[in-house]
């Protein structure tokens, strides 16, 4: 198992030619990485920061509102849902895509299946084979304003 140490040179080093792409999202705090070359077969739940170069064949899921972060390199690729708070996608996802904060689709992803975001960013040459579905938060921060139906006599 790698040190804490080895996995931040490793993630600095594989986000180092395109910081720009990633933005604010982090995406150094990696815990786990499936490296190139590398099949799971088999469902992952994770929590803090998950790096795919490799191959997955099942679901992936972090607790909403965790803020785990999922980051999916152009030589990665998943075949399942895909549930996690937020995420950064560069290769392809054959599944549905669920992000509660916030998903970022780098000019490399290919999704086929529905994408739902709370936030969503997309570069161009990113593709997704589905519906864009915005979710709706549970309490909008923006008032609800009741009409009053107009009565005949109001009207003349």
């Amino acid at each position: 198992m790698a040190s804490n140490q080895e996995i931040k040179r490793r993630a600095k080093k594989m986000f180092s030619s395109d910081t720009k792409k990633l933005k604010d999202i982090n995406t150094t705090n990696v815990s786990t990485i499936i490296g190139e070359g590398t099949i799971i077969q088999g469902d992952i739940v994770y929590e803090g920061g998950l790096h795919v170069d490799g191959r997955v064949v099942g679901n992936v899921t972090a607790e909403a509102d965790s803020g785990a972060t999922l980051t999916l390199s152009k030589m990665g690729s998943i075949q399942g849902c895909v549930k996690v708070p937020i995420m950064v996608i560069d290769g392809e996802v054959q599944g549905d895509v669920v992000a509660s904060e916030r998903v970022q689709l780098i000019a490399n992803s290919r999704i086929t299946g529905n994408v739902q975001y709370n936030l969503i960013e997309m570069e161009v040459g990113a593709e997704v084979n589905g519906q864009l579905v915005r979710q709706h938060e549970e309490q909008s921060n923006v008032a609800h304003v009741e009409t009053q139906e107009s009565t005949h006599d109001e009207l003349s």
